[in-house]
């Protein structure tokens, strides 16, 4: 990166792309829709005359809910909510379509930098329609040149080939075309007994297939329709991993750092939930994730990139951690974290243990019900203790679970927290 990072001093446009191809085929609109509801949990990561660009509306209970613990008047943030602003045709040639109302939403203070969820080609064309640099490049030109590694390495393909070149250790595996999958299958069935199918586009699990000897005789119809016959798939064996982890990362100029690790809540290789730090019992664990991700940060780096990207890995059964893939972007984890340290920072404490999941209540609840409710139930976030629940993304959508964290001084109490939320929500008998 030719410029170095950039110290940032006024207003960004967080600009909260979760609808990117970097995710997945563009294609998979089910998926990008909800992962787009999730675009609420920026909230916590926004200044006085930032503003946020979201594919989704923000309710103003929960606006107003975030704005009171952080301390943020709401009435000098921004809010843009554009469904269009994102995706393929916000990378297309000509204006990013969110340019006016961004001018618009920010007014006398124009803003000095767009920070998006993940660099893609449409927050690069959103920063030069705004005349500002991706955050924290130091130009839109150094963040275009980053492009090609942060797509590369956002793939299930790109990743293997970076890991083995790293030296971590990854499960056997093969990379091939849509046609060549079911040759694979059989292969790796006949060597593992078990393997998992991986879109090479795909993140949270989705377009997985996890298949045994039992599933022969099998057929590629059971693929995820994307990528087509070109497309890219990975199939490997199936670790049967007593525990799925991760590290979180940034990297730079002036190499990686570790930012935290944790454990992620998995349901058949769907992201669930997440629960940090890891506990000083995996301090071994710990140390080998921030080494692979440490060479992986180094490796961005070199190649232009700057920003956050995460490591996930399975821990075997007899405690053997294995690399699974790299998420180059801010992921479903970064925000809480972000959100724990700030809330805790505010409140005077030290840092925060926390965990995040969902938890689903009767169907029609408004915002400002369920926050009212948590506090009469003694759940609520305390920024005198600094614990209890946040509601940190906001009112789900129809027939959606509520997405919670849950802060505490150390992993124990966040865990006490959650399980009397789970207790207290549960549907009556």
């Amino acid at each position: 990166m030719s410029g170095g990072r950039r110290a940032v001093t006024g207003p960004l446009v967080h600009y909260a792309n979760l609808v990117s191809d970097l995710a997945v085929d563009l294609a998979e609109g089910g998926a990008l829709r909800a992962w787009a509801e999730q675009a609420p949990r920026e909230v916590w990561l926004l200044r006085p005359g930032d503003v946020l660009v979201s594919p989704v509306e923000i309710g103003e209970e929960f606006l107003a809910y975030a704005c009171a613990l952080t301390g943020v008047p709401r009435a000098s943030l921004g809010v843009v909510a554009d469904p269009g602003a994102f995706g393929a045709a916000a990378a297309r040639s000509g204006p990013h379509p969110a340019v006016a109302a961004v001018r618009g939403a920010a007014g006398a203070r124009p803003p000095a930098a767009v920070l998006p969820t993940a660099l893609d080609a449409s927050a690069v064309a959103l920063a030069r329609g705004l005349g500002v640099p991706v955050h924290p490049y130091a130009t839109a030109d150094d963040a275009e040149a980053a492009l090609e590694v942060t797509r590369l390495l956002n793939t299930k393909a790109g990743f293997r080939e970076a890991g083995r070149e790293l030296g971590m250790r990854m499960p056997d595996g093969r990379v091939c075309r849509r046609a060549g999958v079911a040759a694979a299958v059989a292969e790796m069935l006949r060597a593992h007994g078990e393997v998992v199918v991986k879109p090479d586009r795909s993140a949270g699990g989705h377009g997985m297939l996890f298949l045994s000897a039992a599933a022969v005789p099998w057929a590629a119809r059971g693929l995820a329709a994307v990528g087509g016959e070109r497309g890219l798939w990975v199939v490997e064996e199936r670790i049967d991993a007593a525990r799925s982890v991760s590290v979180q990362m940034e990297t730079g100029p002036d190499g990686p750092r570790t930012l935290f690790t944790g454990e992620m809540r998995t349901v058949e290789g769907a992201f669930a939930g997440y629960a940090a730090p890891l506990p000083e019992a995996s301090a071994g664990l710990a140390a080998v994730l921030e080494e692979w991700g440490g060479a992986l940060g180094r490796y961005l780096a070199e190649r232009g990139y700057a920003g956050p990207f995460g490591l996930d890995a399975m821990v075997s059964a007899d405690g053997v951690p294995y690399a699974g893939e790299s998420n180059v972007r801010r992921t479903a984890t970064t925000t809480p974290q972000a959100m724990a340290a700030r809330l805790a920072a505010a409140g005077g404490c030290g840092k925060r243990a926390w965990a995040t999941g969902r938890v689903r209540a009767e169907p029609g609840l408004r915002f400002g019900a369920a926050a009212a409710r948590l506090r009469a139930e003694g759940l609520a976030y305390d920024p005198a203790r600094c614990e209890g629940v946040v509601l940190y993304a906001g009112a789900p959508a129809e027939g959606s679970a509520w997405r919670y964290a849950v802060l505490a001084a150390d992993l124990a109490g966040a865990l006490g927290y959650e399980e009397r939320l789970h207790a207290a929500w549960a549907p009556a008998a």
